[in-house]
């Protein structure tokens, strides 16, 4: 549960702060505060209608113990408790909502990168199924989606496929699906019928605003290369595809969707920051205890996160416990019930910290 103490306390201690002389003269200081106190404002606003309800409450409840009043009387009150605590229930959800949203990631848009792992074939046809979830999932949400690179391979799967994904709350909800996800089915390359497992890892990088990293020109090398694989015949005849590799760190980038050479750049530059903003990251929060402590699980890439068993039509994400069996709904991009459960447990891991 949020702390509502705590934030009144804030609120009337910024609140002195504001009227303060001295405040004033700190002009970073100043708009800090302000900021700050818009926000805790809105919540403050909230917490004095839930106030009101749980007065209301109180009152009810003296008129049920009572013994004195009629029964139709009685009756009465105990309806209406049940309807202000479904009130107060919603308010407080309304002010957990406020209080998360103020993270300044939740809004931030996003680059995705699924990538085929152990399994061989059956590992990439399934990469090419969470593809798919993906984007149903986003095209349910009303985001929009841009393909940056892919891999296909032969039978309609992908060594890799690398995507951006735009719109309010993106990050937000699909920033746990980082890890290894693995599936149970009997594959189609699979003659006896035998059950197999395969892995496919998910990466859910947040993509930097311009301001945010600049990157030395002489810490990268560029190579340009003709394009091959699946995607017509065109694809041979230029030098097109682009690899960039940034000397420091070691990344390597590569693009060759598109047919222009300065395109497939432009696209893999974006990856690149994405990368390296997301290498960043995770240097500063391996030192930074309380944040790894917030974390659903470790973050890494090679953690195991969820199991998608066709026999069983199951879906089992291991960091919260959660089995649903509805897998065809799921891979049909239904994911809201994992992903709220997930949201969850990490907003009640925050709140224990608090």
């Amino acid at each position: 549960m949020v702390n509502y103490d705590k934030i009144k306390e804030e609120y009337f201690s910024i609140s002195q702060q504001l009227s303060s002389q001295e405040v004033f003269k700190d002009k970073e200081r100043y708009q800090n505060l302000t900021k700050r106190f818009a926000f805790i404002s809105k919540i403050m606003d909230i917490i004095s209608e839930r106030e009101r309800y749980l007065k209301e409450k109180e009152h009810l409840k003296e008129i049920i113990k009572n013994k004195e009043e009629e029964r139709e009387l009685i009756e009465l009150a105990k309806e209406e408790i049940l309807k202000i605590d479904s009130k107060i229930k919603a308010l407080e959800e309304r002010i957990e909502d406020i209080f998360f949203e103020d993270d300044e990631d939740t809004d931030r848009d996003i680059i995705v990168e699924i990538r085929a792992a152990a399994g061989g074939e059956e590992s990439a046809l399934f990469a090419a199924d969470l593809f798919k979830m993906y984007s149903r999932y986003i095209e349910n949400k009303k985001w929009q989606m841009e393909v940056l690179s892919s891999h296909p391979t032969e039978i309609g799967g992908f060594k890799e496929i690398i995507f951006s994904v735009k719109g309010k709350g993106c990050y937000l909800h699909l920033r746990f699906e980082s890890g290894v996800h693995r599936v149970q089915r009997v594959p189609v390359t699979e003659a006896g019928g035998r059950i197999h497992t395969s892995t496919v890892t998910v990466a859910v990088l947040i993509e930097p605003k311009n301001i945010e990293l600049k990157i030395d020109p002489n810490e990268l090398r560029i190579d340009t290369y003709r394009a091959g694989g699946h995607g017509g015949q065109y694809v041979n005849r230029t030098d097109s595809a682009v690899r960039i590799t940034h000397i420091p760190t070691g990344i390597v980038v590569a693009c060759q969707d598109e047919r222009s050479q300065i395109k497939n750049r432009e696209k893999a530059m974006r990856v690149l920051k994405a990368r390296l903003l997301d290498k960043m990251k995770q240097e500063e929060n391996s030192k930074i205890t309380r944040e790894r402590r917030l974390q659903i699980g470790t973050g890494e890439r090679s953690e195991k996160i969820r199991t998608y068993n066709f026999p069983e039509r199951r879906v089992t994400d291991h960091r919260i416990n959660l089995t649903v069996y509805r897998l065809e709904e799921i891979l049909e991009g239904d994911l809201d019930e994992i992903i709220k459960g997930l949201i969850k447990e990490s907003r009640a891991k925050v709140l224990q910290l608090e």
